[in-house]
């Protein structure tokens, strides 16, 4: 799935997993202080961090939540239950740590950072906001395209710019999103790239009735059918039916992957935001990290598509990076196991 153009618009080098690194892990795993593969998946999740990472005892100390927030014009066909006023509202909420995301992400130890790519309404925000908006919110996706190439690809580069100047230290990135209607991007961002029925991958968002279901599908159907969209062309897809806040949380995981960096994937958003990198790069696939299973429709088809396997299922559909700052915890927990239990010969027990 990569695309000729793609090098043309953005390099990337994203290496493969460090095997080496892998089966060091894994030689550490069965020298460790309990029966083989008692702690179950814990075990092969250190494993393959241990893979992206280069290093077979990796350590997760500095870890990053990246809360992107964009607006969607897509909010005039009434595809919400709330108005578009409330993306500004939250982020001036982030920027005085009052969301969910601040809460679980200092319960994690993680750096909370807030980009605004592209929010309508006015907020006074403070210096924890970075404004890197690309417009004031995306066009209608109804009526035509979300945003032009050129605005796909530079939001894409605004995340990229997110990790390499605010990042560049993080051992681990969860990706966070903030936008009132970006449900409807997402679910034609799915549909888009895996092909399923818009009808599988579109859910209620933030709450609206059926006849609000009704007519969200309604829009994402009559938006790919309008338009030619390649869907082994995330940049493409974005440009089509996408956000700002997708294309520049994809961003920011093709350039964590090149990094060695990885990357916790939260909800349904976010997952539709990985999406669009795997159709920019397949590679990024190696460094991606699930988190929860969303409540919303369409998040088993993403982790289909993308191979990930949930970590569990809390029943949340907040966003804002509230379950991948759960799982960091986890991947914590796994990383430290590996890295601080002592081995049989360490411990003087015969094996």
């Amino acid at each position: 799935m990569n695309h000729p153009e793609a090098p043309e618009l953005m390099e990337f080098d994203i290496p493969p997993l460090d095997e080496s690194a892998m089966d060091r892990a894994r030689e550490r795993q069965d020298q460790l202080t309990k029966p083989p593969g008692s702690l179950g998946r814990l075990e092969e999740l250190s494993v393959r961090i241990a893979g992206m990472a280069g290093d077979p005892t990796p350590s997760l100390d500095s870890p990053v939540v990246v809360t992107m927030a964009a607006d969607h014009g897509v909010v005039e066909e009434g595809v919400s239950a709330f108005p578009q006023s409330v993306t500004a509202a939250m982020v001036e909420n982030f920027a005085h740590d009052g969301a969910g995301v601040n809460a679980l992400a200092r319960t994690a130890g993680a750096e909370n950072i807030i980009v605004d790519i592209g929010v309508a309404g006015d907020y006074d925000g403070n210096d924890r906001v970075i404004r890197k908006p690309i417009a004031a919110g995306t066009a209608n996706l109804a009526n035509g395209p979300a945003m032009s190439r050129e605005e796909a690809i530079e939001a894409v580069e605004v995340g990229r710019e997110v990790v390499a100047d605010h990042a560049p230290d993080a051992d681990v990135i969860a990706l966070g999103d903030m936008g009132i209607g970006n449900t409807t991007a997402s679910a034609a961002v799915t549909a888009a790239i895996t092909g399923a029925d818009p009808a599988d991958v579109t859910g209620r968002g933030s709450g609206i009735d059926d006849e609000g279901l009704d007519r969200k599908i309604a829009v994402i159907r009559r938006a790919l059918a309008d338009r030619e969209v390649d869907p082994e062309d995330g940049v493409d897809v974005l440009r089509a039916v996408g956000g700002f806040e997708l294309a520049g949380l994809a961003g920011i995981a093709l350039e964590a992957s090149s990094r060695r960096i990885p990357v916790v994937v939260d909800g349904f958003i976010t997952g539709a935001a990985a999406l669009s990198a795997w159709a920019i790069d397949e590679r990024v696939s190696h460094y991606l990290l699930p988190s929860h299973r969303s409540v919303e429709d369409g998040h088993d088809v993403q982790h289909d598509a993308l191979g990930l396997e949930p970590l569990f299922d809390f029943g949340m559909r907040l966003g804002e990076g509230t379950g991948a700052a759960v799982a960091i915890g986890i991947y914590r927990g796994a990383c430290t196991a590996l890295r601080e239990m002592a081995t049989f010969e360490e411990a003087g027990i015969p094996t």
